[in-house]
């Protein structure tokens, strides 16, 4: 095994990701960035986080790009 770490925190995930502490978090709890858990430790794993910023899914299928473009939208008139 080598000796660098394998893993990031999820706030540093959300870092490379461009996103808050608390979106990090929430994404981990929607499943959008896989972590291992340890005990109450949360890690993400850096070869996840590598397909994350390449715009792959877990499956490899979806990227990021796609997945916003196929969200359903409300229309304004539907907001109020």
């Amino acid at each position: 095994m080598r000796g660098e770490c394998m893993t990031v925190s999820v706030e540093e995930a959300g870092k490379a990701l461009g996103c808050s502490r608390n979106t990090a978090y929430e994404a981990v709890r929607r499943g959008e960035i896989p972590v291992i858990r340890i005990g109450k430790l949360l890690r993400v794993p850096k070869a996840a986080l590598e397909r994350l910023l390449n715009g792959v899914d877990q499956a490899g299928a979806t990227t990021w790009a796609e997945a916003r473009t196929s969200a359903p939208r409300r229309s304004t008139s539907e907001a109020a």
